[in-house]
Parts: structure tokens; C-alpha cells; sequence
């Protein structure tokens, strides 16, 4: 299957590089190309889109917000967000996760580490970089003042299974590691891994670990 992709990016030359990169991959095109978050949104949805690069400032309606509008839509739920960005800063990266995007990436990234990323996602996988993303959310969780959406009240509906595996999904670990560290099958891994998904209203896997972390049933370690 070929994976489509809209570009959203205020700035047309960063797109028109992009879309080099994207259409340079056999099982990869861009469908629509994006200038504001309003027109990310409408193009996520009439192009039926599988992933969309997301720039996080746009006029009318940044990345953020643009996120937020296609990941609470139901009539979104096959679409992937995957932020790009220049702006190393964290609280940006971490809102996006929070709002549901499946990962970030530097816009100086190399074409095959970009086309992989989509593909990752494309599959309902988040980009989840142990040494960049939890070390982000971790930074981000142990300032003061963070804000914290989700308490310790809200693991409630998780069965003990369930948090085991979401403890091991925040550390990191694909289907196949929790499997083997838990001596149960892939499917039963991912099976409940979409559980505590669903239970806990996480997008993807990307919320799963911003939820483990804001509840406590992961602690931040600040680098």
C-alpha cells in the first residue's frame, strides 16, 4: 500500500523540498500540500490522508492546535501527526505529543530516517525515541509548574496486565520486547496496549507515554 501524506508548512520552499524527499520512496506520496492548520485539517480529510507533516508555527491556526483538531476527530482516527520543526523547544514538542501527534523531527532530517518515520507511523506506531522523547517528557514533567492533565485517579480503569504493559511501553519497548519480557504472545502485547489506549482516550502510543508519565506510574528522571 502506498502511504499518503499531506505536507503543512507555511514556508512553500520548505515544502517543495519535502515533497522531493517523500515522493523520492516507491510506497510513499504526498497527497496535499498546506500552508495554515485550518487548511491541514481540511486536507487531512479530503485527501484521506495516512500521516501529516505538521509544522508547529503557522498562520490562523498553528500545529498544535491543527494537531488537536484531527486527533479528537473521529472522522480522523486513521490519521498520523508527525511534527517537524526547527524550534528546539521542549514545552512546543512535548504540547504536540500531548495533543496527540505520534512524534518530532528536526526539518534537517536525511530522507531515510524522514521516510522511515512516516512509515512507523503510518502503521500506528509512535516515533518513540527512548533517548529524545522520554528524556523530553521527562524534562518537561520535573519543572516547576508543569501542568499535569491526567492523575494517578485516572489508571483506575486499567487492569494490572494493562499498566504493566503501559509501564513498559513509556520505557520504551516495541510489541516483540514486551512480549518476550512478559512471556506472552505480540498480539496479546499489543491487544493490551490498545486497552489502555481506549480506556484512557491516548490517540496512540505517543499519549500512552505522556499519560504514564503524568500520572506517576512512570517517574521523570530531569538530564
Amino acid at each position: 500500500m502506498t502511504v499518503r501524506v499531506v505536507l503543512a508548512d507555511d514556508q512553500a520552499l520548505v515544502r517543495a523540498g519535502f515533497r522531493v524527499l517523500v515522493d523520492s520512496a516507491p510506497d510513499l506520496t504526498v497527497v496535499g500540500e498546506a500552508d495554515t492548520g485550518h487548511e491541514a485539517v481540511r486536507l487531512a480529510r479530503d485527501t484521506r490522508a495516512d500521516v501529516v507533516l505538521m509544522d508547529i508555527r503557522m498562520p490562523e491556526m498553528d500545529g498544535l492546535a491543527a494537531t488537536q483538531a484531527i486527533t479528537s476527530d473521529a472522522g480522523l482516527a486513521g490519521v498520523r501527526v508527525l511534527v517537524l520543526t526547527t524550534f528546539e523547544i521542549d514545552e512546543y514538542v512535548f504540547a504536540a505529543l500531548r495533543a496527540g501527534a505520534s512524534g518530532f523531527l528536526g526539518k534537517g532530517v536525511e530522507a531515510g530516517e524522514l521516510q522511515d518515520a512516516i512509515r512507523v507511523v503510518a502503521r500506528g506506531d509512535a516515533l518513540l525515541s527512548p533517548g529524545a522523547t522520554k528524556g523530553l517528557i521527562a524534562r518537561f514533567l520535573s519543572a516547576p509548574g508543569a501542568r499535569m492533565e491526567h492523575t494517578p485517579e485516572h489508571l483506575a480503569v486499567l487492569t494490572d496486565r494493562e499498566r504493566e504493559v503501559m509501564t513498559l511501553v513509556a520505557g520504551g519497548l516495541t510489541n516483540d520486547e514486551i512480549a518476550d519480557h512478559l512471556g506472552i504472545s505480540r498480539m496479546t502485547a499489543k491487544t493490551h496496549a490498545n486497552r489502555a489506549m481506549i480506556k484512557l482516550g491516548a490517540h496512540d502510543r505517543a499519549q500512552l507515554v505522556v499519560i504514564a508519565y503524568e500520572t506517576g506510574l512512570v517517574h521523570p528522571r530531569a538530564r
